[in-house]
C-alpha cells in the first residue's frame, strides 16, 4: 500500500510510523522545513496519549525531551487553591504526563518516522488531488504529483485536505482568545514545581509549570478578547507590558511574566464546527484536520488517530473498508472529548459572576467526583503496536 501523508506535525508522523509498521509505503510531505530547536510553544501529553508512544517505540525518546508533571493545581485568581488533582491520569496510575516543546516533539517524532522508513519531504505545500484509475494522485506546488493507494490529511486546523473532501464543509474562525507563552528562568514560583497551574483569572487563563526542583517556570496566558488583535510585528516588550495590566491584580501571573527571558510566538485560538466528512474511498483527514480539541487533549487524540487508523486498515480488505472502520471506531470517542473541551472553554472564558459560582461547584466537583468524571479520557486499553500480535 502506497501512501502519501500531507502533513508533519503529531498526527502525521504518527499515522506515518504506525502504517509502516503494517508494511505501508509511506511519503510524508510537509509545508513546513524540520522545527529544529524550540519552535512554537509546549504541549503536554496524557498518560493515553502517552501509551500511544509506547506502542510504536518512541515514548522514552519523548519523555527525554520534556518534564513529567504528577498534579494539576486549580487556582482562583485571589490565589486560593481550588483544586489539586492527578493531571493527565487517574491517581493510581504509574505514568505522568509530559509536557514539552512542540517543536521537540515534532523532531523527534520526525526522526523516529524516517527510522522506520518513512520518506520526509519538506518545503512543498499541498495543493489538490486528481483523480487515478486505482487510487488518487496528490498534488503540490512545486509541481509534485505523488500517486498514492491512501491519501492521509494531516495538515492541521486550516487543511486543504478537509476542503477536497468537503468544500462546502466548516472553516475555522477566532474563537475570542488569543495565546502567548515564554520561559521565566528566575522566576523560583514554589507553586510550580512538579505541577501544571491554572488560574482562571479576570482576563483569561493563566498556566505555569516547573519540574521539580527547577527554578525554569514555563507559563501561557490565554486571554479572552473578543476582538482578534495583530500579531505581526508587535515588539516582545509590547506584549510584556499588555500582560503586566492584564495581569496587574493577579500577583504569581504578574511575577512569572516579569521574569521572562523568552518570550514564544503568540497566536490566536480557533473554533472549527463538527466535521461531517472525514473521509472517502482513498482519502482521511486525522488529528486538527478532523476535530482540533482542547482539554489537554489535542497531541494524545492525535497520536489515537495514527494508530486507530493503522489498525484499522490492517483488518480490512481495501482501503475504503478499513477507512470506514476507521470512522466507525474513532467518531464516538472524539465527539466526547469535544464536548469536554467545549466545557472547558467555557469555564475559562466566563465573567465574573459567573467565575466565582465555577470556582465554588468546581472545588466540590474535584472534591467529590472528579476522577470518576473524567477517568474514562485515559481508560483507554494499552494499544498493541501496529502489525504485532
Amino acid at each position: 500500500m502506497r501512501v502519501t501523508v500531507v502533513g508533519g506535525g503529531v498526527a502525521g508522523t504518527v499515522s506515518a510510523i504506525a502504517l509502516r509498521r503494517i508494511g505501508a509505503e509511506v511519503t510524508i510531505v510537509e509545508a513546513h522545513p524540520d522545527p529544529g530547536g524550540e519552535v512554537g510553544s509546549f504541549v503536554s501529553l496524557a498518560v493515553n496519549g502517552l501509551r500511544g508512544l509506547a506502542a510504536i517505540d518512541c515514548l522514552d525518546r519523548v519523555r527525554g525531551r520534556g518534564m513529567e508533571i504528577a498534579r494539576l493545581r486549580l487556582w482562583s485568581a485571589k490565589g486560593r487553591v481550588i483544586a489539586d488533582v492527578p493531571r493527565g491520569r487517574r491517581a493510581a496510575d504509574p505514568l505522568r504526563s509530559v509536557t514539552l516543546m512542540r517543536g521537540h516533539l515534532v523532531a523527534e517524532l520526525r526522526a523516529a518516522a524516517r527510522e522506520a522508513g518513512a520518506t520526509i519531504v519538506t518545503g512543498d505545500r499541498f495543493v489538490g488531488t486528481s483523480p487515478l484509475a486505482s487510487g488518487v494522485a496528490a498534488r503540490f506546488a512545486s509541481g509534485r504529483v505523488d500517486g498514492c493507494d491512501l491519501l492521509v490529511g494531516a495538515d492541521g486546523l486550516h487543511s486543504v485536505t478537509r476542503s477536497v473532501l468537503d468544500p462546502a464543509g466548516p472553516a475555522p474562525r477566532y474563537s475570542g482568545v488569543w495565546v502567548i507563552s515564554g520561559r521565566s528562568p528566575g522566576a523560583q514560583e514554589p507553586s510550580a514545581e512538579g505541577a501544571f497551574n491554572l488560574t482562571v483569572g479576570a482576563h483569561g487563563a493563566f498556566v505555569h509549570a516547573a519540574a521539580a526542583g527547577s527554578a525554569d517556570v514555563w507559563w501561557q496566558a490565554q486571554v479572552n478578547s473578543p476582538t482578534r488583535p495583530d500579531l505581526a510585528g508587535v515588539p516582545d516588550a509590547t506584549w510584556l507590558a499588555r500582560l503586566d495590566t492584564l495581569y496587574a491584580a493577579e500577583p504569581v501571573a504578574r511575577r512569572i511574566i516579569a521574569a521572562t527571558t523568552r518570550l514564544h510566538r503568540p497566536s490566536v485560538n480557533h473554533l472549527l464546527g463538527p466535521v461531517a466528512t472525514w473521509h472517502d474511498a482513498q482519502t482521511v483527514i486525522v488529528g486538527d484536520a478532523a476535530h482540533p480539541v482542547g482539554a489537554g487533549q489535542g497531541a494524545s487524540m492525535a497520536i489515537e488517530d495514527g494508530l486507530a487508523l493503522a489498525h484499522a486498515l490492517a483488518g480490512a480488505g481495501s482501503v475504503a473498508g478499513g477507512l470506514r472502520d476507521y470512522d466507525r471506531a474513532r467518531r464516538p470517542r472524539v465527539t466526547k472529548v469535544l464536548q469536554a473541551s467545549d466545557d472547558n472553554r467555557e469555564v475559562k472564558q466566563a465573567g465574573a459572576i459567573r467565575r466565582r459560582a465555577t470556582e465554588i461547584g468546581m472545588r466540590l466537583v474535584f472534591e467529590r467526583v472528579y476522577e470518576r468524571a473524567t477517568g474514562w479520557l485515559y481508560d483507554v486499553p494499552a494499544p498493541s503496536a501496529p502489525g504485532g500480535d
